[in-house]
Formats: structure tokens, sequence, C-alpha cells
């Protein structure tokens, strides 16, 4: 019988998406396989995703990485949730946590019995059942995984790092675990003339670097999944307008935010990112309602601190390929597609693409059905994302431009109209088959947004007034008792994690 199983695996380009791919595979097929991965010096890296989600604690435990060791070395920071300021109007502000918002109780949402205080007339936030919340609000941080005795969940966080030392963490670990790295720049791409496989690629220098599976994570161009197997790609830019972002960073100024702001401007949104030896910072927005100078004036004029840097450009089309897996190519990163980073989902789908490769990766042969399946996964993934995205536009009440104007006009996808209905409606949420982010995700910014439900379950009504009141008057007391013990933000770092001063 022939040994048609995969025996070598080539990763084209570095950062952040292809040293996550090499450190994976390093870690869990490196017995037999070959890794090799193939950057340029000459060629920079877009390396703008500095914010991160839950998920990638679960991948930090899989390689059995160093919580402090891994935050130390990349400047880090932690993130509780999102502050949106400017989203629904100008002048309105709400987290979108991580963590649970209350407990749900009797087989509905806690939403609903909150939905039951607002209509007997209290004006108690929803936020105010949310320890993330309380947390975030007094710069604090501590990694909680539960609330004392209660049945109430801890504090579930990410991180903020800095995505070119995140790299070098990663090129490390891979390295040390067995993937070789070949310097240069593709000039070709070698494909089989019967299947169309790619079978190699050559570099400027002459060599030609030969693979079996090949992983693209050469950011936007696509070299592989792109330019040579003219894949296609399905633009979104109808419901997702913004095309371009300037990014700089900024020096820190005031206490440690232990999370992320998204700050909406006149065409977008800008977004600030907090690490220990700087801020990040990005301005989002539209090409066809604000010109590249005022964007970037716009982005200067609202950094915290002095910039360090001059603004960069970054230009994109919002959507995904066609297909993730064709022929032998993988696309991860910026290869695979685009969704801006507004909820921080850019490092989760190259993780999420890894984590669906290695369970369909390939033996005895490339099937078509487990290139199916794989590319079924991951287009409902972005579907569900792109969704939530368009929710934060559409769902606005602002009136001062004609881009929040025509954001909230649109058309959105069938998907997303039923989800914001059933929610209008009576407060309904429900989870869908690879949606990534929760029904507390969902809640938050549907309410954050200004959705407001018309009625809530029945079941809300079946506690007494005493048993009510007691209910929601013990979740608040167990949240913010947790958030005042917590230590500060820059003072848990401090303790645990602290950085070594940058290079100068």
């Amino acid at each position: 019988m022939q040994d048609s199983r995969v025996k070598s695996v080539v990763i084209v380009g570095g950062g952040t998406a292809g040293w996550m791919a090499a450190a994976a595979l390093t870690r869990f097929m490196g017995k037999g396989l070959q890794i090799t991965l193939v950057e340029s010096d000459q060629i920079g890296i877009v390396g703008v995703g500095e914010a991160t989600i839950p998920q990638i604690k679960h991948l930090n435990r899989e390689l059995e990485i160093n919580e402090a060791e891994f935050v130390a070395k990349t400047q880090g920071s932690f993130k509780l949730g999102i502050e949106f300021l400017n989203w629904r109007q100008q002048g309105h502000a709400y987290l979108h946590n991580f963590g649970n918002i209350g407990f749900n109780l009797n087989s509905i949402h806690f939403h609903h019995y909150w939905m039951r205080a607002r209509a007997e007339g209290s004006d108690v936030d929803l936020w105010d059942f949310c320890v993330n919340t309380q947390a975030a609000r007094a710069m604090k941080f501590a990694p909680l995984e539960k609330l004392g005795s209660s049945p109430l969940s801890g504090i579930a966080y990410a991180y903020h790092f800095d995505a070119a030392l995140y790299g070098q963490f990663l090129r490390s670990y891979a390295e040390a675990r067995g993937a070789k790295r070949v310097e240069g720049k593709i000039v070709d791409v070698d494909q089989n003339p019967d299947t169309g496989f790619v079978t190699g690629v050559k570099l400027e220098s002459g060599q030609t670097v030969e693979g079996d599976l090949f992983i693209d994570c050469s950011g936007f161009r696509g070299l592989l999944i792109e330019q040579a197997l003219q894949t296609g790609y399905e633009d979104w830019t109808r419901w997702l307008k913004s095309d371009r972002a300037f990014a700089v960073p900024c020096a820190n100024e005031g206490p440690l935010r232990p999370y992320t702001q998204s700050i909406a401007h006149k065409a977008g949104w800008q977004w600030r990112i907090p690490l220990q030896h700087r801020t990040g910072n990005g301005h989002v927005y539209s090409s066809a309602y604000l010109d590249d100078q005022t964007a970037a004036e716009t982005l200067v004029a609202n950094l915290d601190g002095a910039p360090l840097a001059e603004p960069r450009l970054i230009k994109f089309t919002t959507g995904r390929r066609k297909k993730f897996w064709n022929r032998n190519v993988v696309a991860l990163g910026l290869a695979s597609g685009f969704l801006e980073p507004l909820e921080s989902t850019s490092i989760h789908l190259i993780q999420s693409g890894i984590s669906r490769l290695v369970p369909l990766f390939p033996n005895g042969g490339f099937d078509p059905a487990t290139e199916d399946e794989y590319n079924r996964q991951m287009g409902l993934e972005f579907e569900k994302i792109r969704d939530f995205l368009i929710l934060h536009y559409h769902a606005n009440e602002r009136t001062d431009s004609q881009f929040w104007i025509d954001c909230r006009e649109m058309e959105v996808p069938e998907t997303l109209q039923r989800k914001m209905a059933l929610f209008k409606q009576a407060g309904r949420l429900y989870h869908e088959q690879e949606d990534l982010f929760t029904d507390s995700s969902w809640l938050q910014v549907m309410v954050g947004q200004g959705i407001v439900p018309q009625s809530y379950h029945p079941i809300a009504d079946q506690l007494d007034p005493d048993q009510f009141k007691g209910f929601l008057t013990n979740i608040r007391q167990i949240v913010t008792s947790a958030a005042d013990k917590m230590p500060s933000h820059a003072d848990f770092i401090a303790r645990t994690c602290p950085a070594e001063p940058p290079a100068a």
C-alpha cells in the first residue's frame, strides 16, 4: 500500500498567523511531520491585532504556556471586555464584558428578571450585575475562578499584547520544538499541471521549498490561496462599510485600563489598546465618507498620549475567501479574509482555523469531503461574527453623519434580522451552531445599542416580591464585594508579570 500521508507542511508567511500555526503543529503533530516556515525580513506584517478574546486562554493551556511569562514577554495587560463610546449616540457608553450578567434561574436568562425590575419602575442598570463591569469601572483585575461560594462564575478575561512580540514568543516556542524557518522572498509558486496542487515555492535565492500541505499566512495578498489558486473573495463591504485604517502607538497616560476602548467617530471608530509600555491606537473608517488626511488627523487628535510614530495606513476589503481550504492549501489570518477588529476576533480566527485543521488534518490523501467540512465550519463562524459586527453599526441612533444614518437604514442579513426581531419582541436569545459569541455578548450589545425588548418571559413573575428583591440584591452584593477585594490592574501586573523595559 502506498503511503500518501502528509509528511511535510510549509507555512508561507510569519507574523501572528504563521507562528501560531507553527507552534500548534509542533505541539500536537511534531513527531514525524516536517514543519517549515518561509518568511522574508523584507516584507512587513500588518500587526495591529493586539487585543484578544478569552478563547486564547484555551490555546495557551494546550501549548502549556505559562501565563505570567507570556504576558511579561509580550508587554501584555489583561482585558475584561470592550467599552463602546458614542456608538448608540454621542456621549453614550456601555461595556461589552466577557463575563456573564447575573445568574440564570428557572431555565430563563437573567435579563428577564432585570426587565421585570425595569417594568416595575426600577432604574437598576443591567451591568450592575456583572463583576467584570464593576472591576473594569474601578480599574481592577484578578483572575477569579468563582465568586466565593456563590453559583456565580468568576472573571472571564483575555489579553492585550504587542503583536510583534507575540510572534517572536511563538517563534521561539515553535523552533524549540523542531520547526524550521527559511528566510527568503517568494517569487514563484510551483503547481502540479494536472491537479493544480501546490508542490513548492521558489525563493529569490533560487531555492525551492517543497511540501505536501501548504498553509497560506501571506496576508491580504493571499499568495497561494488567491494568486496561485484563484479561489475568489466574498465582499461584505455593503454591510461593513469601512475599508481603511490608520494605526499609531502612543505613550501611556493615566491608569492602566483592564479593557479595550472603541470610540465611534464621524465615519468609523477608533481603538485604544493599553499595553505595559504603550497604547495601541487605530482609526477604522470608510473612504467613501471620509478622506485619508482627515482620518489621520482625527486619530492623532484623539490620542490620550504623545504619538510614538507616524500614522500607518492599512487598506482592506471586508469579507472572506470563497474557500479557506482549496486543494492542498489552507489559508489563515488575513489570507483567509478580514473582519475589522471591532470585537477583537482577528487572532481568534487564526486560532479557530488551526483548531479545526488539527482534527481534520489530511491522512491518506486530500479528501474533498474533509475540505468541504472545514470550509463549512469556517464559513459559518465568519458569518456569525459578521452579523455580530453589523449589529453594532445597524442599531444606532446617531443623526450627526450620513455614515451612521446609512448604517441604520441599510438592509442587513436575514440571519441578523431574525435574531434582532426575536430579542426585541420578548428578550429571546438563542445560540446557533458555530456562533463564537455567547448569549451574554448578544444581550449586552443589543441593550447597549438601544434594542429594548417589549416584554419578558412569564417565568420571571413566578418569584414573589420578597424573593425577587432578595434575588437581585444578593447578586449585586456578591458582585460588588468581589470587585472591591481586587487589586488595581496595574498593581496586579507589577506583582505577577511585569515586563522588562523595551529596548531603546
